[in-house]
């Protein structure tokens, strides 16, 4: 049985896109650009989510008492990325973590930053789980996911 060699054709789609972003998440990153985390809390089992749901997937009921939380939590999980991958915008190497702030019941992924990425080793030594972490705030604030520049691990 001989295995047959196909040709390999590569490339690179590019899509350009808008993303309606909806009443809840309008409203979370209108309240970054104050310096402010909001959740959504459920009427019926009490969960506060960031990022916020504009209903409950546990319950299904409508989530709509907003609550602020810490912009401190602790790291659930993390990764260190060190490879590109397609369409990447972040520099590498970078943090990737899984953050449950404090006041909230469920994690936020972000950029851990304020860490020597020269060494995993020395990377292992600041980033760790349970660790705690900080948000670490842009000066200039437009309503996006990137007015939080990164946490930074809480001395």
């Amino acid at each position: 049985m001989s295995i047959e060699k196909y040709k390999i054709v590569e490339g690179q789609v590019k899509v350009t896109y808008e993303l309606a972003l909806g009443r809840t998440w309008s409203h979370f990153y209108d309240c970054f650009k104050e310096g402010k985390i909001m959740g959504t809390r459920c009427r019926k089992c009490s969960r506060v989510l960031v990022p916020p749901r504009s209903f409950c997937p546990r319950c299904f009921e409508d989530m709509d008492e907003w609550v602020e939380v810490s912009d401190e939590g602790i790291i659930e999980t993390w990764v260190y990325v060190n490879m590109p991958f397609f369409a990447q915008e972040t520099k590498i190497p970078f943090i990737s973590a899984q953050i449950r702030l404090d006041g909230c019941d469920s994690g936020f992924t972000h950029i851990v930053g304020g860490v020597d990425m020269s060494d995993l080793d020395k990377v292992r030594a600041a980033v760790k789980l349970g660790g705690r972490v900080k948000a670490v705030w842009s000066r200039e604030k437009k309503g996006s996911i990137r007015d939080i520049e990164y946490f930074e691990p809480v001395k």
